[in-house]
């Protein structure tokens, strides 16, 4: 399998710069998901990743090959979307032996591949009937289970369960996971949603303003947030804040007019910036206890 390797990726479209100068690595046979709000960027990046847009500056390899201005269909890629892609008229196990046959396999190798993926997709009981007569969600399952089938190198996932249903959004979510776990190419995943970021993601590329803000591990970017703006994306709630001009910082120690007593970070470092804390590193006691503070 294949990682991708981004230098100095720009988009621009007219004055507006939707990507801006990124230079980033995406692990092979891991899941990276590029979380953000809307508008930051996040779909742009991976349309370049596709070839659906071309980038105005920078350069797009795979492995050690450089795919920038390679076609789409040249690259070994497959692609889901935010609404199913399927082939109407037809059964789901025949949805998920076209793209077989064309590529020439055996009768063997496409019914293996096909019931592998419809046994971790739940799809079992389904395959015999038509596609239109199936919800949205089991729509599109059919559009994840067609471009594993097909085992490219590298799978890019557009917000594919932002537009289905909330009990198909959780049984989706839950497949891809095992899903996710078990296969061995490359997965770029699109959301604006955290939890499903934080529940998907071996790595996470937080974006704002078409630049990756922070790169890390789900839980090292929640528990170690870089800035403001990744303490109160990642979370719900997210980080509450203390602004500078109520804290003040002596080596490792904060102390703020809002309370009672000095507090010590140990061995990490204050910094004369914002103090944030989650909510669930607040306890509330009816008693005074060492090192509360009021």
């Amino acid at each position: 399998m294949y990682d991708i390797r981004l230098e100095g990726v720009t988009k621009k479209f007219g004055d507006f710069t939707a990507v801006d100068n990124i230079n980033f690595t995406i692990p092979k046979s891991s899941v990276t998901v590029l979380l953000g709000p809307s508008g930051c960027g996040k779909t742009t990046l991976m349309r370049m990743i596709a070839g659906l847009e071309s980038p105005t500056n920078g350069k797009i390899f795979f492995g050690e090959h450089e795919v920038t201005n390679v076609p789409t269909r040249r690259r070994n890629i497959g692609m889901v979307f935010q609404y199913p892609v399927i082939y109407r008229g037809t059964s789901v196990r025949k949805n998920l032996e076209l793209p077989l046959l064309s590529e020439k396999l055996s009768k063997a190798e496409i019914d293996k591949r096909v019931d592998e993926v419809a046994e971790i997709l739940d799809l079992k009981d389904v395959l015999k009937r038509f596609v239109e007569e199936l919800d949205n969600g089991t729509r599109q399952k059919i559009a994840v289970a067609r471009e594993v089938a097909r085992q490219p190198r590298i799978i890019l996932f557009d917000e594919p369960i932002t537009n289905i249903d909330l009990t198909s959004k959780l049984e989706l979510k839950r497949s891809m996971k095992e899903l996710f776990g078990r296969l061995k190419q490359t997965i770029v995943y699109v959301t604006h949603d955290q939890t499903e970021a934080m529940t998907l993601a071996d790595q996470i590329a937080l974006m704002q303003d078409g630049v990756i803000t922070q790169s890390d591990s789900p839980k090292e970017i929640y528990d170690k947030p870089n800035s403001q703006f990744a303490g109160w994306f990642l979370g719900n709630p997210g980080m509450n804040f203390v602004p500078p001009e109520f804290i003040k910082v002596s080596g490792t120690k904060i102390t703020s007019p809002l309370f009672s007593q000095t507090i010590d970070l140990g061995s990490k470092a204050a910094s004369a910036d914002t103090f944030g804390v989650r909510a669930e590193g607040i306890s509330v006691s009816g008693t005074e206890e060492k090192g509360a503070v009021q």
